[in-house]
């Protein structure tokens, strides 16, 4: 591949994304970046704004205007974090709500647009390349811009799997004082993972830094048609209060949605305030709770969803 073929192809999709916009005015009167944080925003109750500005990959002081434009304008409102008052707390007020979803709708329809020119023989074959292009030029940012101590989320190299069983056994263990059931509840899972998954529709993600895995998560196919299962959300100790197991939650969402799921389901125990805290920042709801014994201790099992609103896009 050369610099030609790539400056080709941005001639060419840049081409499409104007022909389709042409008259529309899509993201008016807000800018392309304008219109990725109301996006992000609409997606939790509530983001710091450390967490927009490491997940847009944005500069502060930009950010920063964007924010004040927003709230000038009353589609946000600003305070104090509830889970580290240094932070700014940012969330979309009744305003800000309608017109992200204006814009998101502007968005879907445009791009609903574009599928109706292809053969639905061929959207697959669309639909990996795209993913292929996002993992290939992903991986490349991200190995050009990392600095020692920064936190990467990849996918699964040999022994991470493994990896994955290992520290949820030790960690559970030495925290809740879980038994070996659970190390084998995990091995089961992955080992379903590791011999039958569809890469389209389930995914692992690593959270790595200076070189060694920190965290990880699971999005796997649930039994219900259309729904996603988030599972074994796992941030190493050292690693906790710096937004990883945001970061990995937001991932599983933003490719849940992308495969399609209309619902996002995950099981988790309500002796997990720390994982639950993150759930319910990005807009999960308690479904339902049942006490139940398991790996040697008493506890009380909790169902939480997460209606994929937009999942066409």
């Amino acid at each position: 591949m050369t610099v030609q073929d790539v400056r080709a192809f941005n001639r060419f999709y840049t081409g499409v994304i104007g022909a389709l916009d042409y008259g529309r005015h899509l993201y008016a009167p807000y800018t392309l970046t304008e219109t990725r944080v109301l996006y992000e925003l609409a997606q939790a109750p509530h983001l710091d704004a450390a967490e927009l500005r490491t997940g847009l990959d944005l500069d502060a002081g930009y950010l920063s205007r964007i924010l004040n434009r927003f709230e000038d304008a009353g589609l946000i409102e600003r305070g104090p974090s509830q889970s580290d008052p240094r932070r700014r707390r940012v969330r979309l007020t009744a305003r800000g709500r309608e017109t992200a979803a204006l814009l998101d709708e502007r968005a879907r329809e445009t791009v609903g647009a574009l599928l109706d020119t292809v053969a639905p023989a061929d959207r697959p074959r669309l639909a990996e390349a795209m993913r292929t292009i996002q993992d290939v030029l992903g991986a490349a940012r991200t190995a050009g811009r990392t600095r020692s101590g920064e936190v990467v989320l990849r996918g699964p190299g040999p022994g991470d799997l493994g990896w994955i069983v290992q520290r949820n056994a030790a960690l559970y263990a030495a925290e809740y004082g879980w038994n070996a059931d659970y190390e084998a509840l995990v091995a089961r899972i992955v080992a379903g993972f590791a011999e039958d998954h569809d890469p389209r529709l389930e995914r692992v993600w690593i959270a790595e830094q200076d070189r060694r895995p920190v965290g990880c998560v699971m999005c796997v196919r649930d039994g219900a048609p259309g729904t996603a299962r988030l599972r074994l959300l796992l941030v190493e100790p050292e690693a906790r209060g710096h937004g990883v197991g945001d970061r990995l939650v937001r991932a599983v969402i933003d490719f849940a949605r992308g495969a399609g799921y209309r619902d996002l389901v995950l099981w988790t125990n309500d002796v997990l305030a720390g994982a639950r805290r993150i759930y319910q920042r990005h807009g999960f709801t308690l479904v339902s709770e049942k006490p139940h014994h398991s790996f040697g201790k008493d506890l009380v099992g909790q169902d939480w969803r997460l209606p994929l609103q937009g999942a066409d896009e």
